[in-house]
């Protein structure tokens, strides 16, 4: 369920910012989870531009078009962290998974989130290049036969 319009239209990929990288665009709800004083101000600020509004917080009590979660080897369970994220989450709706790159302070191993998604009922789909110091992985619930 995609909502860009022919899939290569856009320009190449080095003009494209962070944010338009993970689909945000004008419009959407942005939830954020997991934010503490290591998140990448950058994107955060990219990502508040694209949606021309403030991402809200897990108190937010309504649905939300996308969730952006930081996550951490000392985080704890990231199954627990992924289910708590699809609260809020529309259905079709995607989760960015940031964690701290591969030799990083708290980065996350890959073979975590590739065990801990299916246990959470979700499907990895894409990685991105978002940050200096942050990997992005794209998980999504499978859809349902009808």
């Amino acid at each position: 369920m995609s909502s860009t319009a022919g899939g290569g239209s856009t320009q190449s990929g080095p003009t494209t910012g962070p944010a338009e990288r993970l689909g945000f665009r004008s419009g959407m709800v942005i939830q954020e989870l997991g934010w503490d004083s290591d998140a990448d101000d950058d994107l955060r600020v990219a990502i508040e531009d694209a949606i021309d509004a403030d991402m809200v917080d897990g108190d937010h009590g309504n649905v939300v078009d996308a969730v952006l979660l930081w996550w951490r080897q000392e985080d704890g369970d990231l199954v627990d962290g992924l289910v708590d994220s699809l609260t809020d989450l529309v259905g079709g709706g995607v989760i960015w998974l940031l964690t701290p790159k591969v030799g990083r302070p708290n980065s996350v191993d890959p073979s975590d989130i590739a065990e801990a998604a299916p246990i959470a009922g979700l499907s990895q789909t894409t990685t991105a290049a978002v940050s200096k110091d942050w990997a992005a992985t794209r998980l999504v619930a499978p859809k349902t036969p009808a």
